[in-house]
């Protein structure tokens, strides 16, 4: 051997990947099945297939490693407010797009269409989570978009299109549009009834000669948004306040339509000041932008912004519990991959009982929060249904708080699985562990969140009788889950007024409806591990505290086939 061949590269695990990412989720295949999605099942497949591809992490790689770059000019010198991306962006954004990622329940309505979409999110949330924003801001415009049947006319078909069209052209000259959005103000943050940006009327006469008659009840827009989202989208929905009108609508926040391209083909006045430099999420634009005289038209009723996009809000909300989600089970099946090639003090990691406890309980987590991702998702598919609506109101702000809380903790504990190999940026887990904490913050903190899910409860009592029909499917099975359930739903009653228990509220609610799934569909191994550790004894800490007992390899077994 030379003398300068100090060793081989012995004991590392193979990197995680060319592996079907559907077959290998008991749990969420089982899930897709129960609520009511399981038609897709063929082409969830065949996604499954290419998501799990190692070139797939490649492309995240790149994306993230060759962010987004501002061109505020072009070479003559006229403001094109452009947005550059790497090309592993678009090849990852054309298989969102062509998957219908932003379209499905939208293009085909049937039931459980809702919930393929989902289980389709889960698996994108396993490979890159940038992407994700652009999409799922997308997806969520459409039932806003649709109070406006003018506008929905002209752009409905293109938002629909699962062509991924990235060049910046007029709506007319597109084969497919994205939609972003932009609420928040640097002086009100998640407080947007403090936004200070202003819209007035234009002149129907002036607006109509240079747009057509279809668009002269335009406005002009000036102001400010803080956060701009996805800056390269073909229009965004925004909140800006308006002035009482003279046939009575009142003054306040309205929501406006604001396209990069008018009707006559000029750009839009909206100045792109400077990209976000965000801790996660990097491969995606955020920005910071004025409106200077820019143009836009009203979605919904004057003075009612509010409501009108908060229809938006809460598809949106949906898709971070599924981020979430799906990027837990990414680190989850990284870590535990990890350790079945990993050998340590004789034997392979996972064998070892205490980090058997630590990637059991990483699992448990795992498994529920795809249960309750799915659980969810099939509410939205039956809005129509006065239980499911009441479900999703209380559920979709209460799984945000919980399941994206988790995560960065979650992550924490799977880059430590892997060590020094997990910290560093040669692999997945330290893109990972940035990516959790955004699902958080974006679309309204956990505090946020929580004091909507009071909101939800103090309407009545009809919240808390779906909760409880919910839960009751489960009863009888268990009686530490009927006790927690019993307790649950008298704190429910008395919950209005009180805002500082409101996290422990909201988490206590999302960890019921976990057990009652589990209990009903999981197998018993992993039904009884999730009562020990999250129902008998409070939630939260640090993983790997499952009590003696559990069948942490059946747990693991059924976590990721070996």
């Amino acid at each position: 051997m030379n003398r300068f061949d100090t060793h081989d590269v012995i004991n590392q695990a193979p990197p995680f990947g060319d592996v079907n990412l559907f077959r290998c989720d008991a749990a969420l295949r089982e899930g897709l099945e129960r609520e009511g999605g399981g038609w897709a099942a063929e082409a969830l497949d065949r996604l499954g297939e290419r998501l799990g591809a190692r070139a797939l992490q490649d492309l995240a790689r790149l994306a993230n490693e060759h962010g987004p770059r501002l061109v505020a000019y072009d070479r003559q010198g006229r403001r094109i407010d452009e947005i550059e991306f790497h090309p592993a962006w678009h090849a990852l954004m054309t298989l969102l797009v062509e998957n219908g990622a932003h379209s499905l329940p939208w293009e085909a309505p049937r039931a459980g269409a809702q919930v393929a979409r989902a289980a389709a999110y889960l698996m994108f949330g396993q490979v890159e989570n940038g992407s994700q924003c652009p999409v799922t801001m997308t997806y969520a415009a459409v039932p806003a978009l649709r109070q406006a049947p003018a506008l929905a006319a002209r752009w409905l078909p293109k938002i629909l299109s699962r062509e991924y069209d990235p060049r910046s052209l007029p709506i007319e000259q597109k084969r497919g549009a994205l939609v972003g959005m932009g609420m928040t103000e640097k002086q009100g943050g998640s407080d947007v009834r403090a936004n200070t940006t202003r819209a007035v009327p234009i002149d129907p006469a002036q607006a109509g000669a240079r747009f057509g008659g279809e668009h002269a009840q335009a406005w002009s827009i000036v102001g400010h948004k803080w956060f701009f989202s996805a800056p390269q989208a073909d229009a965004h929905l925004i909140l800006a306040q308006t002035d009482a009108g003279a046939d009575g609508a009142p003054a306040g926040l309205s929501c406006f339509f604001v396209p990069r391209f008018l009707p006559d083909g000029s750009r839009n006045a909206v100045r792109v000041q400077r990209l976000k430099d965000k801790l996660g999420n990097r491969s995606n634009a955020s920005s910071e932008v004025e409106f200077c005289d820019a143009v836009g038209w009203m979605i919904g009723k004057q003075g009612r912004g509010i409501p009108t996009i908060l229809e938006m809000g809460s598809h949106t909300r949906l898709d971070c519990v599924l981020g979430s989600a799906g990027t837990m089970r990414a680190a989850l099946a990284h870590a535990l991959h990890h350790a079945r090639g990993r050998v340590a003090f004789g034997r392979p990691l996972a064998e070892q009982p205490l980090m058997q406890n630590v990637l059991a309980d990483l699992a448990l987590e795992s498994e529920a929060a795809t249960a309750f991702a799915l659980r969810l998702a099939r509410c939205f598919d039956h809005a129509d249904d006065p239980h499911e609506a009441l479900l999703a109101r209380v559920l979709t702000p209460a799984g945000k708080y919980w399941i994206c809380k988790r995560g960065p903790a979650f992550g924490a504990e799977a880059m430590e699985v892997m060590g020094g190999n997990g910290y560093v940026e040669d692999g997945p887990l330290a893109r990972l562990y940035r990516e959790f904490p955004v699902n958080s913050i974006w679309e309204g903190s956990g505090n946020v969140m929580c004091l909507d899910v009071l909101r939800a409860l103090s309407k009545g009592p009809d919240v808390r009788e779906a909760l409880a029909a919910e839960l009751a499917p489960a009863a009888g099975r268990d009686g530490r889950y009927d006790a927690y359930c019993a307790d649950l739903l008298e704190a429910l009653a008395r919950a209005a007024g009180d805002e500082g228990g409101a996290r422990r509220l909201a988490e206590r609610l999302v960890v019921a409806v976990q057990a009652g799934l589990l209990l009903r569909h999981a197998p018993a191994s992993v039904a009884e591990a999730f009562l020990a550790s999250r129902i008998a004894r409070d939630a939260g800490g640090a993983f790997g505290r499952l009590p003696a007992g559990v069948d942490c390899a059946a747990i693991l077994a059924r976590a990721l086939p070996a």
